[in-house]
């Protein structure tokens, strides 16, 4: 019976992946990883499944032993969690001018 559960759930995974999937696996193949750990499966056998089943899509092993052991210590998140730290930066016009007068100010005079 879980080895049906298993298909069906990788069935689905594979099938709701397109072209370039890889923002929306994370989320479904921790939700497998996370169905697999219920089921009391090591990290080998998972890693196997997925690459059987997701292929070149199929996350490494080392994700597999990483994600297992998060939800040994009782996280159970399947979702990336906010990440703090320097934001990305924006192109605006005003930002171009800025950057084009300082190269002008350094064309100009190199001592600056």
């Amino acid at each position: 019976m879980c080895r049906i559960a298993n298909l069906f759930l990788l069935q689905r995974l594979k099938g709701s992946m397109s072209g370039d999937a890889r923002d929306f696996n994370n989320m479904k193949t921790r939700a497998a990883i996370k169905f697999f750990f219920s089921a009391r499966q090591s990290a080998e056998e998972i890693h196997v499944i997925l690459i059987e089943t997701l292929g070149k899509h199929a996350p490494s092993y080392a994700t597999v032993k990483n994600r297992l052991a998060q939800f040994k210590r009782g996280d159970f998140s399947t979702c990336d969690t906010l990440r703090y730290g320097r934001p990305k930066t924006v192109t605006i016009p005003e930002i171009i001018d800025q950057i084009h007068e300082i190269h002008k100010l350094m064309l100009e005079n190199r001592r600056i």
